[in-house]
Parts: structure tokens; C-alpha cells; sequence
């Protein structure tokens, strides 16, 4: 029976299908932990930094689609959530967070950790409020639970530390919280006239989504109607970058050559359960029919000829009948041919002589998704290891891709990959880390440790934060403040207590990568790999041309010429296969 009002969170919880709450303890968080350890049901999940804390929520979310929870202490102790909570609420996942606040009767007076929770973290959230008397808590509770589950958001309860230990208020009996069934779609007179667009059109082309979760078969339907190639979004990758023989890639900066074309040149555009934010990448003066169980979000990035507000799964099935299905396939034909041949100039690029030292990035995700298990799940750095993971990561229909792909922070990978591997203990998962995002949240190789959770970290050493170097030179600008001194990655996971490899040359990768996946722990491949690899988009603009030749000019001028030759050697293949 509940008799504290933490008792009451802990088990509503509980109610609600909640297995861990991620944190670090602290004085005013005491009445809810010790309500977690005198259930005894709900994991209290220890990590060493707030901030990793939210990001393991963040990554739990993203692959159950559960509500997961993260707490934090009055003052730093919750402000160092902030960063994971953007990501989680940027990548509309469900999180609720339990931030402690100081003693109801200190606050306003400047006391020891003051700060006003419910207003910091109103910009991240769906739902943010402050419990002020007891009788309010378990209604605002499952508001806030509610809240989260159904517009896929960050729900945060500022409580303050007494109120933890207050004597439960009078209620009936708790009710769990989960997302409810539905079913949406637009009007039969909006999907009319976004038939006839489509119906007119003889080149559509459909641009596909996060959204698309679910929906595999109804956007597969719709292109084989249409005719239409499918070019995803980095989100949407998971969910149609398998069986799918209209797919041509991925657009936008870190896409495909095959994506970009297949958007230029369409004289109709269908877009399904995206919001891709770049808008140089969409085409021009065409008809455009959007997809969104938003209605908020349709038109923010290009002109909309027919909003449509469902799920694309719903509205695909009832847009479908009213479609005319084409015969004239030229349009597909070709973009998936330059599909076709842009994905073998990237696997090429991925090719190795055993001597190679460093590696090229390319030949370290080839060889990861060769040997990852068919039902993994991969997280990635923010950077150049999110575009290694979006070409060479191979999606099936088991395996999923998390990353901070909205929000775009530094250090989500090992963080997310602890949510993951948390509520999938025997699931493989594989973190490809930059050497940079690594060292930020260094101190979550102990969580690994203490929590004995398999996570496979793989790490892109090549000693600079090279995303970074790389806008740089697009810019026209020296590199400067990007290098990193690192020591032996592998040594400071044996330091540890998790194993550890080194990788310096490209005969030595298949064995150490083999080596850590069968091993039963968490375990760290520190791989070195090229500084001056280019990513080249699909797009390169005038302005981008311009940028690196001031960068070259600039770099020999102040006596750094030889950082050219290294990016030419480095480049040379990728650009002979273009």
C-alpha cells in the first residue's frame, strides 16, 4: 500500500510498464530513491553524469517507444539533464523527468542550489510543471505520463524534496499510463485533391520520413502506384531502407548523389511523415502533397499545394484507391540506376589493402555492419560517424539507428547505446563513437562497467573533431582548435575493467571487431582512422567551391601546405571514382 507520496510515482510507474529510472542520487531526490529500493521493482539505473542519464532515456525511447524516466537533484543536478532532454524532445520520444526543487518554503529567497526548474525546462518539454501540495501529485502525474505518450515529448515534474515524504493523499485505486490506440486520416475532400496532383503528375518523386515508422508496406504501395522513387531522411532510414527496390538514398548533406537528383528533377513531390529541414535540397516551382499527424508542421520548409493531417500508414491506405496507377516507369528508372551506381562508388570507397594505416572510415562501418548481428542496434556520434553509419549501416527490417539527428549534441552515442542496452539486455548494440563525442562523456565507460551492460563501442580515432574541420574548409577557413591529443583509447577501457583493442592497420580490423562483439561485457575498439577523409555531399554549391579554395590559399599561406598534400593523398580515390 502507497503511504508517501513517492511511493505513489514509484507506483504509477510500476502501473505503467516502467522498468528503470536513470539518474544520480542526491539529498533532495532521497524520498523518491529509497520509495525505488523499498519496491524493489523499478531498476535505479546509475549513471555518472546527468546529461548521460537523459540520453540513455532519449536512446531507450527511441527503440521501444515506451515511455522511459530520468531523474535529477534540485539545481546543477537537474540543469545537467537539459542537453539529453532537447535531444529526446528534438527526436519526439516519450520521456518523463522527476526534477527535485528545493524546499518549498526557501524558494524565491536565492537558497543554496536555487534555480526555477519549471521554466528552465518549458522550452524542451510538452508538459512542465511544479507540484506544490500533495493532493497535486498524482493528478499532475499522469497528466504529465499522458502528455508524453501521446505527442511523443518531454514531460517534466518539478517536485520539491519534502514533498517526496509527505504522506500520500487520499485516491482510488492507480491507474497505469499508456498510449492510447487511434486511428487518423485526412478528409475524404483532401485526399481527393491530393490524388488529382498525383494523378497529373508523371514524375513524382516521394521524399520519406521518421514518420514512415510502421507505414513500410502503405509508402512502398503508393511508389509502386506511382512509380515514384523513394528518397529518405536520415530518420526514416530504419523503417523503408529495406525492401525496398524504389529506394535511391538518402538526400540532404550527408545523401546521396541519386537522392538529390531524384528531387531535382520530379515534377510532383510527396512527402511522408517528414519535416527534413534543409530547403536548398527540395525542388522548385512543383506541386507538393505533405503527409503529417502534425498539422503544425506541414509548409515550415517548402510550399504545400495539399496539406493531408494523419499517420502515413492510415492516410496511405486510404489515398491509395483513389491513385492512378502509372505505366511510364522512366522517371524511376533512371534515379534508381544513379542509385545504383553512386552506392557502388561508396562501397568501393570502403575497399582496403591490408597495409592501410590509418583506415579510411569508410572500410571501419563496412566491416562493422558485415559483422553485426542482423537484429542490432547501432547508435552514432554526432559528425562524420553518423555519416559513415547513414552509407554503410544496412537497415532490415531488425536492425535501428539512433542518433541525436535533430538536436545534433555531441557524446549521444555511448549514452544512447546505455538506454538501449539497458532495456535490451541480450540485444546486440554497437556504438560508433568519434574519438571527440567519446572523451566528452569519458567517465560513462565506468556506467558500462557498473550496470554490466555489452555495449560494443567502436571508435573513429582520428584525433580532431573532423566535422568540424571539414565546415571549416567549406567556409574557408584554417582548421584550428580541432586537434585532439588522445592517449590509447583501449587502454583506458582495460583501465576500466572493460576490454579493450587497438586498430592500426586494416588487417588487424575484422579479428578485433570479432573479438569485441563475442565478448561477454562491454567492450571498446579504438580504430585510427583518416583526419583528412572528405565527406562530399551531394550537393556541393559555388559558395562551398569558393570557401575551400580561400581555405587551401589561406592554409599554404601560413605555412601549413603539408595538411593539403595529406587531404589530397587521403581523397584522391574518392575523387577518381566520382
Amino acid at each position: 500500500m502507497a503511504t508517501t507520496v513517492a511511493d505513489v510515482i514509484v507506483a504509477t510507474l510500476r502501473a505503467s510498464g516502467v522498468q528503470r529510472v536513470y539518474g544520480l542520487p542526491g539529498d533532495s531526490l532521497n524520498g523518491f530513491t529509497d520509495a525505488l529500493r523499498r519496491d524493489g521493482e523499478i531498476m535505479w539505473a546509475h549513471v555518472r553524469h546527468e546529461e548521460a542519464a537523459a540520453l540513455a532515456a532519449a536512446g531507450e525511447a527511441g527503440v521501444t517507444g515506451q515511455l522511459a524516466v530520468v531523474a535529477g537533484s534540485c539545481g546543477p543536478g537537474n540543469l545537467h539533464l537539459i542537453n539529453g532532454l532537447f535531444d529526446a524532445q528534438r527526436s519526439r520520444v516519450p520521456v518523463l523527468v522527476i526534477a527535485a526543487h528545493i524546499p518549498r518554503e526557501e524558494i524565491g529567497g536565492g537558497y543554496f542550489q536555487e534555480t526555477h526548474p519549471q521554466e528552465l525546462f518549458r522550452e524542451c518539454s510538452v508538459y512542465c510543471e511544479m507540484v506544490s501540495v500533495p493532493e497535486q501529485l498524482p493528478r499532475l502525474l499522469e497528466i504529465a505520463m499522458r502528455t508524453a505518450v501521446e505527442r511523443r515529448g518531454v514531460s517534466v515534474l518539478a517536485i520539491p524534496g519534502e514533498l517526496f515524504l509527505a504522506d500520500a493523499p487520499s485516491r482510488g485505486p492507480i491507474h497505469g499510463v499508456t498510449k492510447a490506440g487511434c486511428i487518423i486520416r485526412p478528409d475524404n475532400s483532401s485526399l481527393a485533391r491530393a490524388a488529382d496532383v498525383l494523378n497529373a503528375a508523371s514524375r513524382v518523386t516521394i521524399l520519406a520520413g521518421a514518420g514512415c515508422e510502421g507505414a513500410h508496406d502503405e509508402a512502398i504501395a503508393l511508389a509502386a502506384a506511382l512509380k515514384a522513387p523513394i528518397v529518405t531522411t536520415l530518420r526514416g532510414l530504419g523503417f523503408l531502407g529495406y525492401d525496398n527496390p524504389y529506394d535511391v538514398g538518402l538526400t540532404g548533406l550527408i545523401g546521396f548523389s541519386s537522392g538529390y537528383r531524384a528531387m531535382e528533377h520530379c515534377d510532383a513531390l510527396l512527402m511522408l511523415g517528414t519535416d527534413f529541414p534543409y530547403r536548398p535540397f527540395y525542388p522548385q516551382g512543383v506541386p507538393v502533397v505533405q503527409v503529417d499527424i502534425r498539422g503544425e508542421q506541414i509548409g515550415r520548409r517548402t510550399p504545400v499545394d495539399v496539406p493531408l493531417v494523419g499517420t502515413v500508414k492510415d492516410t496511405g491506405e486510404a489515398l491509395l484507391p483513389l491513385l492512378k496507377p502509372k505505366s511510364d516507369s522512366e522517371h524511376l528508372d533512371r534515379m534508381v540506376g544513379h542509385y545504383r551506381r553512386a552506392r557502388a562508388r561508396l562501397d568501393r570507397l570502403a575497399e582496403a589493402k591490408p597495409t592501410d594505416s590509418p583506415l579510411h572510415p569508410q572500410t571501419v562501418a563496412a566491416a562493422i555492419d558485415e559483422l553485426a548481428a542482423q537484429d542490432a542496434a547501432f547508435t552514432a556520434d554526432v559528425g562524420t560517424p553518423t555519416v559513415w553509419a547513414a552509407r554503410y549501416l544496412r537497415m532490415n527490417g531488425q536492425r535501428q539507428l539512433i542518433g541525436s539527428f535533430n538536436h545534433g549534441t555531441m557524446a549521444n552515442a555511448l549514452p544512447h547505446a546505455i538506454g538501449i542496452q539497458a532495456s535490451h539486455p541480450d540485444r546486440q548494440v554497437i556504438a560508433l563513437s568519434g574519438d571527440g563525442g567519446l572523451a566528452m562523456l569519458l567517465g560513462e565507460l565506468i556506467t558500462l562497467r557498473q550496470l554490466n551492460l555489452p555495449v560494443k563501442l567502436v571508435v573513429f580515432n582520428n584525433s580532431a573533431l573532423s566535422f568540424v574541420e571539414l565546415e571549416m574548409k567549406a567556409a574557408g577557413f584554417v582548421n584550428y582548435g580541432t586537434q585532439l591529443d588522445n592517449p590509447d583509447l583501449s587502454e583506458v577501457a582495460r583501465a576500466v575493467g572493460l576490454f579493450g583493442a587497438r586498430v592500426e592497420r586494416a588487417d588487424q580490423l575484422d579479428d578485433a571487431l570479432r573479438a569485441a562483439f563475442a565478448h561477454n561485457g562491454p567492450a571498446l575498439v579504438d580504430v585510427l582512422t583518416a583526419r583528412q577523409e572528405l565527406s562530399l555531399p551531394p550537393k556541393i554549391t559555388y559558395e562551398q567551391v569558393k570557401g575551400f579554395t580561400l581555405f587551401a590559399t589561406r592554409t599554404i599561406l601560413s605555412g601549413r601546405g603539408n595538411e593539403l598534400v595529406e587531404l589530397a593523398k587521403t581523397n584522391l580515390r574518392e575523387l577518381s571514382l566520382e
